[in-house]
């Protein structure tokens, strides 16, 4: 195995995994634009200064005289194949001349090694190590004015049909729920009429927290519910990563989470913030996302929790069957009382806790490691 120093590592500083990597590079940029090309040196280049160079980004990887990584950490799965293919680098990963550093879990077929950034990344704001001291209080706090928390911001297909079908059986009233883009999402997976009108045409309204829940320093953005802007996210957080950010009184104000991860109908894992949000808080959870998440999270060392509720919908590939079994497992836990499934669920939510506090600082601590092993496989 070629030790690290051995290696020419350039990085850019505005990568996603510049902190966990920078003791290990010989040469950094923060424009690779002025930058000039180091002959036989790996480059580990972000998405943004891969956006904006990317024919030189391109020639670099069609040359033999460098190993190009491209991180962007913060996609994964689907998302991250849908932006190769948009920048047109698709063919050139399956070919090897660029490797990849994913946020999610991806086929075989790419050349690349997973980072688990959102887990690692959850626990580097002041604010949600404050607010995880006052989670104890969600299972204190009696007599909860919502029974869930369901949180959505940009429009997909799976949120969409969530939605719909939350407000059809009057489950979205009893929720504390926020919708940051209207715009329909149309998708073969799902089909969902009324009246002969294909609701998944359809627009969503815009909802956001209410004042009292939100965080302090985007509390005086006023989004109106009946805002004509079709995506108000930017707008809402300042153009700035709002989503981050733990309110501990949206979990002691509800019973669990029901978690819309970004991908639903990809075989392949990408744990973003969404899922350690309640995991750092021990807030039950459920989650809607693509078929084999559960398996993956139990492979980390979490628990769920299938001794409450019924989670073989973690199998079933069809995504409208695994959406309606999910559905069906909400409505239940509303009709017979979210309050015992909060009280049952208590220690395997302070185990989930304890155990993304240990595994952060571990998933950075080894990724080095990790790293090298990944350069000595494809180099």
């Amino acid at each position: 195995m070629t030790p690290l120093h051995s290696y020419n590592i350039v990085i850019d500083t505005l990568s996603e995994v510049y902190t966990s990597l920078k003791h290990l590079a010989s040469t950094e940029f923060w424009d690779f634009s002025q930058h000039d090309p180091i002959k036989g040196s790996i480059y580990i280049v972000g998405r943004r200064q891969v956006s904006e160079n990317l024919d030189k980004f391109r020639a670099m990887a069609q040359s033999p005289d460098y190993i190009m990584i491209f991180n962007n950490s913060a996609e994964g799965s689907s998302p991250l194949v849908s932006q190769l293919r948009l920048l047109d680098l698709h063919d050139l990963v399956l070919e090897n001349r660029i490797l990849l550093i994913s946020g999610g879990e991806l086929d075989h077929r790419y050349p690349y090694m997973l980072h688990e950034y959102f887990l690692e990344k959850i626990l580097d704001y002041d604010e949600n190590i404050a607010a995880i001291q006052h989670s104890d209080k969600i299972y204190t706090t009696s007599n909860k004015p919502w029974d869930f928390l369901f949180l959505n911001g940009r429009s997909r297909p799976h949120r969409k049909y969530l939605w719909e079908r939350f407000n059809s059986l009057g489950l979205l009233d009893r929720s504390l729920w926020t919708m940051l883009d209207s715009r329909p999402t149309a998708s073969r997976h799902f089909k969902l009429s009324q009246s002969g009108v294909n609701l998944m045409t359809t627009s969503t309204p815009i909802q956001c927290l209410p004042t009292e829940y939100e965080v302090d320093q985007f509390r005086d953005n006023k989004i109106l519910p009946n805002s004509e802007q079709p995506f108000v996210k930017h707008d809402l957080f300042n153009n700035l990563w709002g989503e981050i950010y733990l309110v501990p009184e949206v979990y002691q104000d509800t019973y669990f989470s029901v978690v819309t991860e970004t991908v639903f109908d990809y075989p392949y894992s990408f744990r973003t913030e969404k899922i350690a949000k309640p995991l750092l808080m021990a807030h039950p959870w459920i989650c809607a996302t693509g078929p084999g998440f559960y398996r993956d999270m139990h492979k980390l060392g979490f628990k769920t929790f299938g001794n409450l509720i019924d989670e073989s919908f973690d199998s079933i590939d069809n995504h409208q069957d695994r959406m309606d079994r999910i559905i069906d497992i909400v409505k239940d836990l509303c009709e017979t009382g979210p309050a015992g499934f909060l009280v049952a669920a208590h220690d395997v939510c302070k185990y989930n806790q304890q155990h993304l506090i240990s595994l952060a600082p571990t998933v950075r601590t080894e990724f080095p490691t990790q790293f090298l092993n990944f350069v000595n496989k494809f180099s």
